[in-house]
């Protein structure tokens, strides 16, 4: 996943405990005439993935900086000038068609009942169990929120360190070691040479020609000769945050690549680089099963950030404008 995709805002948000109670399993039996929800989007979800496995990590982005701006609500769905969708950070972002394509099945089965920020959280779930992660249950009843705008949007970049990364995510309720399990994600993930090019490659710490030394050496060089030369047209080439063979599987490799120095970014090498959460690293390197139980875990926690549930907001008609 793309680094911004694991980041969340600096000035948000506590666990909404109102909110988040309101939400529960199977929300939509019944709501939905004779169809069956959950099974529509995993049916449309499935029929993606097998022709773009890629849409694990978009999913999964989606819903990092959905519910990292003013909570899980559909506000980065909106179109429109100075809506979330046009701060830099999400200029990037991908999966909307899709979820557009979920939000129209199902207007035509039940209209004006299924929100899109649960649509969001259910396409996630559903695509990350696909790409061999765990399947996990999610609670549902979320509405959307009317508000979108890129001034809230506050990501931080690639190059935190690990007690910066900590400190951001327990803004969201998270420990150590769930923050830790939810960079996970990065398994699936990718990157632009753009993002590591002058903060890795060629200019560590403000000085030319300098490179992270906790960079494995052999990888720096293989990034600087082939992938990301030192010139303006290779800022757009694409870097997997795992490894080719892993980058779409759900899994704790990303993990072992800290272990062996090889992570991409900054804030993903600083976790095995810092004392204080380089255990974290090395357990669930250690244990894929491990890894899967807090991944699931984890993205179940981040899905019920600051919701609308009950008379709250709306339930939009389509996902891309206010009702």
């Amino acid at each position: 996943m793309q680094a911004a995709a694991l980041m969340v805002v600096l000035a948000v948000l506590s666990l909404a405990g109102s909110g988040s109670a309101q939400l529960r399993y199977g929300f939509y039996k019944g709501r939905c005439n004779s169809s069956d929800v959950e099974a529509v989007v995993q049916s449309i979800v499935k029929a993606r993935f097998a022709r773009e496995a890629s849409i694990v990590a978009y999913l999964l982005r989606l819903q990092f900086h959905e519910c990292a701006v003013n909570g899980c609500d559909g506000g980065l769905l909106i179109d429109g000038p100075g809506t979330e969708k046009t701060a830099g950070p999400n200029l990037s972002v991908k999966g909307y068609d899709l979820i557009a394509a979920i939000k129209s099945e199902l207007e035509k089965r039940c209209p004006g009942v299924v929100s899109c920020s649960d649509i969001e959280i259910l396409a996630a779930r559903d695509a990350v169990a696909l790409a061999g992660g765990p399947a996990y249950a999610v609670r549902n009843g979320r509405r959307d929120r009317r508000r979108s705008l890129a001034s809230d949007v506050r990501l931080p970049g690639a190059d935190y360190t690990a007690a910066q990364t900590a400190a951001y995510f327990s803004r969201l309720g998270m420990s150590p070691f769930e923050t830790v399990a939810l960079l996970g994600a990065h398994t699936v993930g990718g990157t632009h040479c753009s993002a590591i090019k002058n903060s890795r490659l060629y200019r560590y710490g403000g000085k030319a020609g300098a490179t992270d030394p906790s960079m494995d050496p052999a990888v720096a060089s293989v990034y600087k000769r082939y992938l990301c030369p030192n010139v303006s047209s290779s800022d757009g080439n694409a870097v997997f945050l795992d490894d080719q063979w892993s980058a779409v599987k759900v899994d704790n490799h990303y993990y072992k690549k800290l272990q062996l120095r090889r992570g991409v970014l900054q804030c993903d090498q600083n976790l095995y680089s810092d004392g204080s959460t380089r255990g974290i690293v090395d357990q669930l390197a250690g244990n894929n099963g491990t890894f899967l139980s807090a991944f699931g875990q984890v993205l179940v926690k981040l899905s019920e950030v600051n919701v609308l549930t009950g008379a709250q907001g709306e339930i939009r008609k389509v996902c891309n404008k206010f009702n």
